[in-house]
């Protein structure tokens, strides 16, 4: 059974269809909904008295076995309501946290789960097992001994050491991979957005990944990585990130920081928004706002309006003053606008691209390779002592970066540098 809640304002419709969506994700069957609106929460119940007796009423009357609250309760409200209504209480907090632990597939995002969920549970343990107290023993330590409920906080916090523990390891490979990526200059792109969006879709239609694709809330939890070639930048690391949603537990954001380090590292956020959204808008602040709290609100950003076929709208490009788009509306499904999503993609991506002509010895071979690999040669001219005149469009930073290897010196002429910023 369904409980929405508003608390100094109805119950907005939408909000209860997506907690609906929520507990259809964990695999629940709903059987009845319960709306109530307070102007502040009961300390008791969180709703008052009267719909606790209502709630209790209707789960009985459908033979509901369990009460799905859509707010954050504290333990005693919980449980005063599972007394009251003798049936299992979990509030959005457990309920996503249990979809989290169903999605799961890779060993750190087992353990990333894992370690959110005893968190959540340290909170709620209670004095439930005094029949099982027992003596320590030994001088100066008798008396009472050690009760069940202390040995389950004592159990939990040595768990939750071990699983951060382990999950700081993973975090160190990581950054490593991070790190050897960055030393070759390879642009990262990470798609972010609201859950359900369709960012593992159009992950797929922009890689040809695989990546697991369903019309469910947080479909996709571990991050996928693959390259991607685009016209004029060469290869671009994309990955796909876990979907965000509204007042995302805060167990949930620090267990999966990691995880979102690809996002907080990325040279370009690609933000992914369901274009047939009704509160489309009200969904990118909400995006925005975890961003801002993993430390990745100050990242460019290319907003792609996805799904436009199912608002029947042309595929088109939105630009800045600067002439780089700053949005794309796109439909991943049937394809529309994913030609106009990669030149915006390619042209946001590296901001500051240059045409360069560069003086390569053959001693720098190798550059003259990588340069080639990244798409990067638009013309080439053999010198007479065996080098290479190269005409390069590249990022500003690494055009500094490859005038500092040895081999490498610019083109120089009687009107000073041959460098024109790429329109």
């Amino acid at each position: 059974m369904l409980v929405g809640v508003g608390i100094g304002h109805p119950v907005d419709p939408s909000d209860t269809a997506e907690f609906a969506a929520l507990a259809a994700s964990a695999g629940t069957v709903g059987v009845a909904t319960v709306l109530a609106s307070r102007e502040r929460p009961d300390p008791k119940y969180f709703v008052g008295s009267g719909k606790a007796d209502e709630i209790r009423a209707c789960s009985e009357q459908n033979d509901a076995d369990l009460v799905l609250v859509d707010q954050t309760l504290t333990p005693s409200q919980e449980r005063n309501l599972e007394k009251l209504t003798g049936r299992r209480v979990l509030d959005r907090n457990g309920l996503i946290l249990d979809i989290f632990a169903q999605r799961a597939r890779s060993f750190e995002g087992k353990l990333q789960v894992e370690l959110a969920q005893l968190s959540h549970l340290a909170t709620r343990l209670v004095r439930g097992w005094t029949h099982l107290e027992r003596q320590k023993g030994g001088i100066g330590l008798r008396g009472p001994g050690e009760t069940q409920l202390e040995t389950d906080r004592r159990l939990i916090g040595k768990r939750i050491k071990t699983l951060r523990g382990r999950l700081t390891k993973l975090a160190r490979q990581r950054d490593t991979s991070r790190h050897v990526r960055k030393e070759v200059p390879v642009p990262t792109v990470a798609l972010v957005g609201y859950t359900n969006a369709g960012k593992s879709t159009l992950f797929n239609a922009l890689t040809g990944a695989s990546a697991f694709v369903a019309d469910q809330l947080f479909a996709t939890l571990d991050p996928t990585v693959r390259r991607v070639k685009l016209s004029g930048v060469g290869e671009v690391v994309l990955a796909d990130t876990v979907g965000f949603v509204r007042e995302l537990p805060h167990e949930l954001v620090a267990a999966f920081r990691s995880t979102l380090q690809e996002a907080r590292d990325a040279d370009l956020l690609l933000h992914v928004v369901d274009a047939s959204d009704p509160r489309r808008d009200e969904r990118i602040e909400q995006v925005r706002e975890v961003l801002r709290g993993i430390g990745a609100g100050e990242i460019r950003e290319l907003v792609v309006f996805n799904k436009i076929d199912l608002r029947g709208e042309p595929p088109r490009i939105v630009r800045g003053a600067d002439g780089i788009a700053t949005q794309v509306w796109a439909s991943a499904a049937t394809g529309q606008g994913l030609g106009e999503l990669r030149d915006a993609l390619a042209r946001a991506v590296r901001p500051n691209l240059v045409h360069r002509t560069l003086l390569l010895d053959l001693q720098a071979a190798a550059v003259r390779s990588d340069l080639y690999r990244r798409d990067a040669v638009r013309a080439e001219r053999q010198r007479e002592d065996g080098g290479w005149e190269l005409d390069v469009e590249l990022d500003l930073n690494e055009v500094a970066k490859l005038l500092g290897v040895k081999g490498v010196s610019p083109l120089n002429d009687s009107a000073g540098t041959r460098e024109q910023r790429v329109a």
